[in-house]
């Protein structure tokens, strides 16, 4: 399911046509976790869950993978009308 998407998050994964937002950055400080984990994270997981962002009305999409310890984690992001991906959280699964 949302295979697309997933392919275009993972695109911008490896070109680096990413941006994460402030909350984010936070988050990577709170639960001990890395960039490399975000990248990792993208790279070998799955979509598990699209939600309706109650603001803006867009899409965003839950990625469930691994960090670069093979510990489970999730990154939560949206295209931005750039076209890149845009890190909106990211949590320990």
């Amino acid at each position: 399911m949302f295979q697309r998407e997933l392919r275009r998050f993972r695109g911008c994964i490896r070109t680096g046509a990413y941006v994460l937002t402030h909350h984010a950055a936070q988050e990577l400080r709170n639960d001990d976790l890395s960039v490399s984990d975000v990248e990792n994270c993208v790279l070998s997981g799955e979509v598990i869950k699209r939600q309706r962002d109650r603001v803006t009305g867009e899409w965003k999409f839950v990625i469930a993978g691994w960090d670069t310890c093979r510990l489970p984690c999730c990154v939560v992001a949206k295209r931005a009308w750039t076209g890149n991906m845009l890190i909106l959280t990211v949590f320990r699964d």
